[in-house]
């Protein structure tokens, strides 16, 4: 299976690596590819231009040759949506490699606002990062996505048995970290270390 991690990376950080680490060795990924955005669908425009916001992750990454940079989502005018992405995927890579969309456990819960986000299942698995003491609770959710948690999870073993369609979770120990925190911290000239 691929991972999937799309993000602004605005800046991408030590708590980006610990999770998309943490997902290749948990869930068996072969490698994960990175999708940072040009304007998130869902969320402000990132402050750092995607020239910057690739020139961090390149060094970020360099010592992992598992991890991949794919630039298509970054170069884009207007909002990117990983249905688009998902789609762009599939069409390149086939309808039988397994896609694996990494995301936090505060994604799933608010599932529904992403962009035919039903269809999303068609094309890729989700791995939840699950925090230590937080389980995944479908009573959290809205209805229409607690019904596709209960009939999609699936134990990890499953990721590599097909393409798409499935939601796992995986433990992550979560970084106090935010790239918002590293903004203020460098725009007030203190350490953002």
């Amino acid at each position: 299976p691929i991972g999937l991690f799309g993000g602004s990376f605005d800046p991408v950080h030590q708590a980006h690596l610990h999770l998309a680490t943490t997902a290749l060795q948990s869930l068996g990924l072969a490698s994960v590819r990175w999708l940072p955005n040009s304007v998130p669908g869902h969320r402000e425009s990132p402050r750092a231009s995607a020239a910057h916001r690739l020139a961090m992750l390149q060094l970020a990454l360099r010592g992992e040759p598992r991890f991949a940079i794919d630039e298509s989502e970054l170069w884009q005018d207007g909002p990117t949506y990983s249905i688009n992405t998902l789609a762009r995927l599939r069409e390149q890579l086939g309808s039988r490699v397994p896609l694996v969309f990494i995301i936090g456990d505060d994604h799933l819960l608010g599932l529904q606002r992403w962009r035919d986000w039903e269809r999303l299942f068609a094309l890729t698995h989700f791995a939840v990062a699950e925090r230590p003491g937080h389980e995944i609770h479908p009573e959290a959710m809205v209805p229409a996505v607690a019904d596709e948690y209960r009939r999609r999870k699936a134990p990890v073993t499953e990721l590599a048995c097909r393409p798409a369609g499935c939601i796992v979770g995986f433990p992550s120990t979560p970084m106090a970290i935010s790239s918002t925190e590293i903004r203020e911290a460098l725009a007030r000239g203190t350490s953002a270390s």
